[in-house]
């Protein structure tokens, strides 16, 4: 797993992110079997006790469940994964519109600029023709 850490936000919570994307991008899919604590742990060379943190706030928000004797799971439930995407897209969507605001650029031309991006690449995907 390639994880580079930020030194400004705490390592459990860079890991749940990183875990919760391979989810929602269907790395991990609905039932898939996770690497215990120890596997994890040694993967990215931290602490076992930062990535057992992990794992707990992980359950608590239902996105993984511990299965007695077999290991942890990523949830079963379909609402539970579109849920974690629909929280993911919320917080890119605001950190755009934030750097957006802060360049000083108006509503209406953000939606411009947006409009205009989708069609460039609805139109080459991945061909950029230079003129």
């Amino acid at each position: 797993m390639p994880i580079e850490f930020d030194n400004n936000l705490p390592i459990y919570l860079q890991i749940m992110q990183y875990i919760k994307r391979q989810i929602v991008t269907g790395t991990l899919k609905a039932g898939d079997k996770i690497p215990s604590v120890r596997e994890l742990a040694a993967e990215l060379q931290i602490n076992p006790n930062t990535v057992q943190r992990t794992f707990q706030e992980l359950e608590r928000e239902e996105v993984v469940e511990t299965r007695r004797g077999l290991g942890r799971y990523v949830t079963s439930e379909e609402r539970k994964i579109m849920q974690i995407k629909k929280e993911m897209a919320g917080e890119l969507l605001e950190r755009f519109l934030t750097g957006m605001q802060e360049l000083g650029i108006e509503e209406q031309d953000i939606v411009s600029i947006v409009t205009d991006a989708l069609a460039e690449g609805s139109q080459g995907k991945g061909e950029h023709t230079h003129e």
